[in-house]
C-alpha cells in the first residue's frame, strides 16, 4: 500500500511540472491553421480525412478468396450503372412535376430511356445473371426504391409486372431490397471502400 502511495505521489509531482501548451491560430498562406507552442517549438495541427477501416478478410480457403475477388469485380462492373440509374431517376422525378400533361411525361421518360439504351444497351445485355442481381440491389441502394418500384413509377404497373415476370424467369427478383446490415453486409463494405477510393 505504501508503494502505491509513493508511485501516485511521484506521478502527481511529474505532471505538475510539465510545461503548459499554448494553442494559437495562425495564417499559413491564406489558410487558417492551429499550432501548439511547447518549450519554444511550434507544431502545426492538422485534421485528417475520415478513414474507413474494415476488418481484414481472412480467407478460410482459396475458394472463399476467389469468391470475394469475383464479388468485388462484379460490384465494380455494375456500380456505374446503378449510380447512373440513381442520377437519372432523381432527374426524371424532379422534372416530371414541371410537365403539364401525362403525354409530356411519357415523351420525356421515353426520351431519357432511348438516350440511356442508345449509350448502354449493348453493355447491359452482356451482364451476367449474378451482375444483374447485384445491379438490382445497388439500384435500391442508390434510389431508395426497388427496381420494381422504379419501373412502376416511370412506366406503370403493367410494365413493372411484365419485367418482374421476365426477371423471375432468370431467377431474379425486381422487388428485392438492399439489406446493408444483413444479407448485403459484404456488398456494403465493398461499396464503402469503392466510394472512399480504397478499392
Amino acid at each position: 500500500m505504501q508503494r502505491i502511495l509513493t508511485i501516485s505521489f511521484f506521478l502527481i509531482l511529474v505532471t505538475a511540472q510539465l510545461p503548459a501548451q499554448d494553442t494559437i491560430r495562425m495564417d499559413l498562406g491564406g489558410y487558417p491553421v492551429l499550432t501548439v507552442v511547447k518549450e519554444g517549438d511550434t507544431s502545426y495541427l492538422s485534421e485528417l480525412e475520415m478513414a474507413v477501416i474494415q476488418p481484414r478478410k481472412r480467407a478460410v480457403a482459396s475458394r472463399h478468396t476467389r469468391q470475394y475477388i469475383r464479388l468485388v469485380y462484379n460490384i465494380r462492373k455494375v456500380y456505374p450503372y446503378a449510380k447512373l440509374a440513381g442520377e437519372k431517376f432523381g432527374e426524371i422525378m424532379s422534372s416530371i412535376d414541371s410537365l403539364e400533361s401525362g403525354k409530356d411525361e411519357r415523351q420525356y421518360i421515353k426520351q431519357i430511356e432511348d438516350e440511356i439504351l442508345g449509350k448502354y444497351e449493348a453493355e447491359l445485355k452482356n451482364l451476367t445473371v449474378t451482375q444483374g442481381r447485384i445491379l438490382i440491389k445497388l439500384i435500391d441502394r442508390e434510389t431508395s426504391k426497388t427496381s420494381y418500384e422504379v419501373v412502376k413509377d416511370l412506366r406503370g404497373g403493367f410494365q413493372a409486372a411484365f419485367w418482374q415476370a421476365i426477371a423471375r424467369l432468370f431467377g431474379s427478383n425486381l422487388k428485392v431490397e438492399y439489406d446493408p446490415e444483413g444479407e448485403d453486409k459484404v456488398i456494403e463494405e465493398i461499396m464503402v471502400m469503392i466510394e472512399n477510393g480504397q478499392l
